[in-house]
């Protein structure tokens, strides 16, 4: 008898396989299925953090809107500066949480670019812009302070750039006319009468500008404007320059002696705001957001006040300044850096918020494409009707460069103490000229340089230019 055949071929794979195998495939088929047709999960938010309130009021119906659209959604928080800082290096130094977006400060951002450029915990964007086109539709010289060894790691948010506010009251009903000032000594030329002492009591009735030695942001909001800087184009410090030291010397002589046209109007005080709102000081620096604050502070100088470009320095030179500035970083950390620079343009280069900004903070776009929005050309009742936001974005191209480094709020703390011993010695030796404050300018800002060039030197990245 023949043995029955074999089957060894044709045998089908279903046949093959054991009947556990077919249970984990029955399995796998049905969880694809119900994965298939079941809602998907929401994707993650993209975290924003802030450190400004007005920002968030500001931002609250773009984001909304954006939620609404987007899957991914935004989640926005406020934090104080500080806690915002000591969030924002704790997470880059040790790799703790952080959000997606984070919003800074400048006195804050530039801690973040102490170590090698690989190391800095937002992403350099450099590239990015030049390719998207923002590079020639963002104000450029608003990226200053965001730019670390040539590399720039942030949005800007602002421009702020720096008018003269006065007393338009007192100017005209002494009869001065400033449109034909061009130099800070035309200004105090003209502006003379006001200092009268009309009660004999051996005091000028008024001074000129708010002005003093302990006033570290507008000293150096004038020291950019005359051309001076405190770091070189290298991130070097460059404090004890020439022209430095005739801008402070210059400086200390209108805060010295007998015929001293400055006073101390210190900003953000109750004192120095009454001294404003009396008229014992007529003029003073306005940055953008500046006007802001004074309409909240001081709301009875409405229509007493007029803006006009900054006097120059010398003739044909830089009639503006710049004072503060904010930027939107997308950090290192983020899953998704797509989603987080499409939220990051949805809100700086939005038309709404740049209408926005400048409604309820006084504070001009640096998007030029928004500068001929009508907003910027409504009179202002606050400034006697003047079309102030034309005159701010008139000068916003102007505005000087601003250095990066984490070490400028050294320096900057030390240019402003070089002025405070300078103002002290000129009172002391009754020498009350630039040029006889000269030498003692130099020696100064010598002194200043080598504080800020050791602290410097201990920092290998900065150092060796890494």
């Amino acid at each position: 008898m023949s043995a029955a055949p074999t089957r060894t071929r044709g045998i089908s794979r279903l046949e093959a396989m054991s009947s556990g195998a077919i249970v984990m495939i029955a399995l796998a088929l049905i969880s694809g299925a119900v994965l298939a047709f079941a809602p998907q999960r929401e994707k993650k938010p993209v975290q924003f953090w802030t450190f400004a309130r007005m920002h968030t009021l500001m931002y609250a119906p773009l984001i909304e809107q954006w939620n609404q659209e987007r899957p991914e959604g935004v989640d926005m928080t406020l934090f104080s500066q500080a806690a915002l800082e000591r969030r924002m290096m704790s997470a880059f130094m040790s790799q703790t949480a952080v959000a997606d977006l984070i919003e800074v400060e400048r006195a804050n951002a530039g801690r973040a670019f102490a170590g090698p450029l690989d190391a800095v915990g937002v992403v350099d964007l450099t590239d990015r812009l030049a390719s998207e086109g923002l590079l020639d539709q963002i104000n450029l010289p608003s990226f200053s302070p965001w730019t670390s060894r040539g590399r720039i790691f942030g949005l800007p948010h602002d421009v702020h750039p720096v008018l003269l506010v006065y007393r338009a009251d007192i100017v005209e009903a002494a009869g001065i006319d400033l449109s034909t000032v061009e130099t800070w000594s035309d200004f105090f030329t003209a502006m003379r009468p006001v200092m009268a002492d009309t009660n004999n009591d051996a005091s000028p009735d008024r001074f000129i500008l708010s002005l003093w030695d302990s006033h570290a942001d507008a000293i150096e909001c004038l020291l950019l404007q005359s051309g001076g800087r405190y770091f070189d184009d290298a991130g070097r410090p460059d404090i004890n320059s020439e022209r430095n030291a005739l801008t402070i010397a210059t400086m200390a002589s209108w805060m010295s002696g007998p015929d001293a046209v400055t006073y101390d109007a210190m900003p953000f005080t109750a004192s120095g705001n009454r001294l404003k709102v009396d008229g014992y000081v007529v003029a003073d620096l306005m940055p953008d957001w500046m006007c802001n604050i004074w309409k909240n502070e001081m709301p009875q100088l409405a229509g007493k006040l007029k803006v006009m470009p900054l006097p120059a320095w010398e003739k044909g030179g830089r009639r503006t300044s710049v004072w503060g500035g904010t930027m939107l970083g997308v950090t290192k950390a983020t899953p998704n850096f797509d989603a987080a620079w499409e939220v990051a343009k949805h809100l700086y280069t939005s038309d709404q918020l740049a209408r926005e900004l400048y409604k309820t903070g006084d504070i001009i776009t640096p998007f030029r494409a928004h500068w001929s929005d009508p907003v910027f050309a409504e009179p202002d009742p606050y400034f006697c009707n003047q079309r102030k936001g034309l005159l701010y974005i008139e000068q916003a191209p102007n505005v000087p460069l601003r250095p990066s480094s984490p070490y400028n709020t050294l320096a900057r703390d030390s240019v402003r103490d070089a002025v405070s011993d300078l103002a002290a010695f000129a009172r002391r030796t009754k020498a009350y000229t630039p040029d006889a404050l000269l030498p003692e300018a130099k020696r100064l800002l010598a002194l200043a340089h080598t504080r800020v060039a050791n602290e410097l030197d201990r920092n290998i990245f900065l150092r060796e230019g890494q």
